[in-house]
Protein backbone atom coordinates (compact mmCIF):
# COMPACT_ATOMS: atom_id res chain seq x y z
CA UNK A 1 0.00 0.00 0.00
CA UNK A 2 1.21 3.07 -1.13
CA UNK A 3 0.69 6.57 1.70
CA UNK A 4 0.63 9.98 0.41
CA UNK A 5 0.69 13.19 2.26
CA UNK A 6 -2.38 15.41 0.60
CA UNK A 7 -4.89 18.06 1.24
CA UNK A 8 -8.37 16.96 2.29
CA UNK A 9 -10.75 20.20 1.34
CA UNK A 10 -13.34 21.16 3.61
CA UNK A 11 -15.59 24.50 3.60
CA UNK A 12 -17.82 26.26 1.60
CA UNK A 13 -17.60 26.87 -2.29
CA UNK A 14 -15.44 29.96 -2.07
CA UNK A 15 -14.02 29.55 1.38
CA UNK A 16 -11.79 26.23 1.75
CA UNK A 17 -9.64 25.39 4.11
CA UNK A 18 -7.91 22.05 4.09
CA UNK A 19 -6.16 19.14 6.53
CA UNK A 20 -2.94 17.92 5.82
CA UNK A 21 -3.21 14.30 6.02
CA UNK A 22 -1.52 10.98 5.57
CA UNK A 23 -3.90 8.61 3.25
CA UNK A 24 -3.93 5.43 0.83
CA UNK A 25 -2.78 6.71 -2.61
CA UNK A 26 -5.81 4.67 -4.11
CA UNK A 27 -8.62 6.42 -1.82
CA UNK A 28 -10.94 9.58 -2.91
CA UNK A 29 -9.91 13.30 -1.61
CA UNK A 30 -11.95 13.21 0.91
CA UNK A 31 -12.55 9.78 2.16
CA UNK A 32 -11.62 8.13 5.69
CA UNK A 33 -7.36 9.27 6.09
CA UNK A 34 -4.54 7.28 8.51
CA UNK A 35 -3.62 10.61 10.22
CA UNK A 36 -4.44 14.13 10.25
CA UNK A 37 -0.60 16.47 10.33
CA UNK A 38 -1.85 19.38 10.10
CA UNK A 39 -3.83 22.21 8.02
CA UNK A 40 -3.57 24.92 5.87
CA UNK A 41 -6.17 27.73 5.34
CA UNK A 42 -5.76 30.08 2.21
CA UNK A 43 -8.21 32.53 3.18
CA UNK A 44 -6.74 34.40 5.81
CA UNK A 45 -3.89 37.06 5.02
CA UNK A 46 -1.02 35.33 5.84
CA UNK A 47 -2.35 32.59 4.87
CA UNK A 48 -2.56 29.76 7.77
CA UNK A 49 -0.24 27.09 7.36
CA UNK A 50 0.22 25.16 10.50
CA UNK A 51 2.18 21.23 10.71
CA UNK A 52 3.08 18.87 13.33
CA UNK A 53 6.87 18.72 12.77
CA UNK A 54 7.62 15.77 14.30
CA UNK A 55 4.65 13.76 12.80
CA UNK A 56 6.32 15.01 8.72
CA UNK A 57 9.17 14.04 9.53
CA UNK A 58 8.56 10.34 10.74
CA UNK A 59 5.73 9.91 7.73
CA UNK A 60 8.47 10.85 4.78
CA UNK A 61 11.04 9.05 6.30
CA UNK A 62 8.96 5.57 6.17
CA UNK A 63 8.18 6.59 2.46
CA UNK A 64 5.18 8.60 2.40
CA UNK A 65 5.40 10.63 -0.22
CA UNK A 66 3.50 14.59 -0.65
CA UNK A 67 1.29 15.66 -3.09
CA UNK A 68 2.81 18.52 -5.55
CA UNK A 69 0.44 21.12 -2.82
CA UNK A 70 1.85 19.84 -0.17
CA UNK A 71 5.50 19.46 -0.83
CA UNK A 72 4.75 23.70 -1.76
CA UNK A 73 3.61 23.87 1.88
CA UNK A 74 5.71 21.80 3.77
CA UNK A 75 8.92 23.59 1.85
CA UNK A 76 7.52 26.61 3.19
CA UNK A 77 7.42 25.56 6.95
CA UNK A 78 11.14 23.94 5.97
CA UNK A 79 10.11 20.09 6.70
CA UNK A 80 10.88 19.20 3.36
CA UNK A 81 14.33 20.67 4.14
CA UNK A 82 15.01 19.15 6.90
CA UNK A 83 13.61 15.64 5.63
CA UNK A 84 15.71 15.80 2.47
CA UNK A 85 18.73 17.36 4.30
CA UNK A 86 18.91 20.91 2.15
CA UNK A 87 19.46 23.88 3.40
CA UNK A 88 16.99 26.87 3.95
CA UNK A 89 15.50 24.50 7.48
CA UNK A 90 13.95 27.61 9.05
CA UNK A 91 11.39 27.88 6.07
CA UNK A 92 9.96 30.90 5.02
CA UNK A 93 6.13 30.74 6.65
CA UNK A 94 5.05 34.58 8.18
CA UNK A 95 3.77 34.57 11.69
CA UNK A 96 -0.03 35.58 12.18
CA UNK A 97 -0.80 38.52 13.39
CA UNK A 98 -1.88 38.17 17.01
CA UNK A 99 -5.28 38.05 17.83
CA UNK A 100 -6.44 40.82 20.75
CA UNK A 101 -8.85 38.57 23.17
CA UNK A 102 -12.75 39.88 22.84
CA UNK A 103 -13.10 39.67 26.38
CA UNK A 104 -9.57 42.01 27.23
CA UNK A 105 -10.48 44.49 24.21
CA UNK A 106 -13.96 44.89 25.64
CA UNK A 107 -12.56 45.61 29.51
CA UNK A 108 -10.26 48.58 27.53
CA UNK A 109 -13.22 49.72 25.70
CA UNK A 110 -15.35 49.85 29.27
CA UNK A 111 -12.07 51.33 31.29
CA UNK A 112 -12.06 54.08 28.30
CA UNK A 113 -15.41 54.98 29.03
CA UNK A 114 -15.24 55.37 32.74
CA UNK A 115 -12.63 57.52 31.81
CA UNK A 116 -14.27 60.24 29.47
CA UNK A 117 -15.84 62.86 30.81
CA UNK A 118 -19.41 62.77 31.23
CA UNK A 119 -21.25 65.69 29.71
CA UNK A 120 -19.18 64.92 26.46
CA UNK A 121 -19.74 61.87 26.01
CA UNK A 122 -22.61 61.47 24.37
CA UNK A 123 -24.69 63.77 22.27
CA UNK A 124 -26.39 66.21 23.86
CA UNK A 125 -30.19 67.44 23.03
CA UNK A 126 -30.88 71.33 21.67
CA UNK A 127 -31.84 72.76 24.89
CA UNK A 128 -28.65 70.92 26.86
CA UNK A 129 -26.04 72.09 24.39
CA UNK A 130 -27.23 75.47 24.73
CA UNK A 131 -27.22 75.58 28.22
CA UNK A 132 -23.62 73.99 28.32
CA UNK A 133 -22.47 76.71 26.10
CA UNK A 134 -24.09 79.44 28.12
CA UNK A 135 -22.70 78.12 31.18
CA UNK A 136 -18.90 77.94 29.60
CA UNK A 137 -19.22 81.47 27.67
CA UNK A 138 -21.11 84.25 29.90
CA UNK A 139 -17.78 85.93 30.30
CA UNK A 140 -17.40 85.94 27.05
CA UNK A 141 -21.01 87.22 26.35
CA UNK A 142 -20.25 90.09 28.54
CA UNK A 143 -17.36 91.37 26.98
CA UNK A 144 -18.64 91.44 23.94
CA UNK A 145 -21.72 93.71 25.19
CA UNK A 146 -19.32 96.15 26.74
CA UNK A 147 -17.46 96.76 23.54
CA UNK A 148 -19.96 97.70 20.80
CA UNK A 149 -21.50 100.27 23.62
CA UNK A 150 -18.14 102.10 23.89
CA UNK A 151 -17.89 101.90 19.76
CA UNK A 152 -21.07 103.21 19.72
CA UNK A 153 -21.55 106.69 21.00
CA UNK A 154 -18.35 107.53 18.62
CA UNK A 155 -19.89 105.87 15.40
CA UNK A 156 -23.02 108.44 16.08
CA UNK A 157 -21.61 112.06 16.38
CA UNK A 158 -19.28 111.82 13.39
CA UNK A 159 -22.10 111.29 10.80
CA UNK A 160 -23.83 113.68 12.26
CA UNK A 161 -21.00 116.40 12.65
CA UNK A 162 -20.66 116.00 8.99
CA UNK A 163 -23.92 115.98 7.45
CA UNK A 164 -25.62 119.57 7.52
CA UNK A 165 -28.71 119.49 6.30
CA UNK A 166 -31.97 118.99 8.75
CA UNK A 167 -33.89 116.17 7.10
CA UNK A 168 -30.77 114.19 8.28
CA UNK A 169 -30.45 115.36 11.90
CA UNK A 170 -34.12 115.05 13.06
CA UNK A 171 -33.55 111.19 12.71
CA UNK A 172 -30.52 111.02 14.67
CA UNK A 173 -32.54 112.50 17.48
CA UNK A 174 -35.25 109.65 17.24
CA UNK A 175 -32.39 107.51 17.39
CA UNK A 176 -30.70 108.22 20.76
CA UNK A 177 -33.31 107.73 22.78
CA UNK A 178 -32.93 103.90 21.28
CA UNK A 179 -29.03 103.71 22.72
CA UNK A 180 -30.11 105.14 25.89
CA UNK A 181 -32.13 102.05 27.00
CA UNK A 182 -29.79 99.77 25.36
CA UNK A 183 -26.44 101.00 26.82
CA UNK A 184 -28.27 102.98 29.62
CA UNK A 185 -25.85 105.38 32.21
CA UNK A 186 -23.02 106.14 29.83
CA UNK A 187 -24.81 107.56 26.79
CA UNK A 188 -26.65 109.01 28.93
CA UNK A 189 -23.94 111.30 30.29
CA UNK A 190 -23.12 111.99 26.54
CA UNK A 191 -26.91 112.75 25.30
CA UNK A 192 -26.39 116.53 26.21
CA UNK A 193 -23.87 116.88 23.55
CA UNK A 194 -25.48 114.94 20.82
CA UNK A 195 -28.76 117.22 21.65
CA UNK A 196 -26.43 120.24 21.40
CA UNK A 197 -25.41 119.18 18.29
CA UNK A 198 -28.56 118.99 16.56
CA UNK A 199 -29.79 121.87 17.83
CA UNK A 200 -27.06 123.58 16.44
CA UNK A 201 -27.38 122.13 12.67
CA UNK A 202 -31.08 123.81 12.07
CA UNK A 203 -29.83 127.16 13.17
CA UNK A 204 -27.31 126.65 11.04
Amino acid sequence: MSVKIKLMRLGKIRTPHFRIVIADSRSARNSNAIEEIGRYSPASEPSLIEVNSDRVQYWLGVGAQPTEAVTALLKITGDYQKANGLPGTEGTLKPQPVRIDKRVAYEAAVKEAMNEPADGATTLKKKAAERLAAKAAPAVVEEVTEAPVAEAPVVETAPVVETAPVAEAAPVVEETPVAEVVAEAPVAEELPVVEAVAEEAPQA
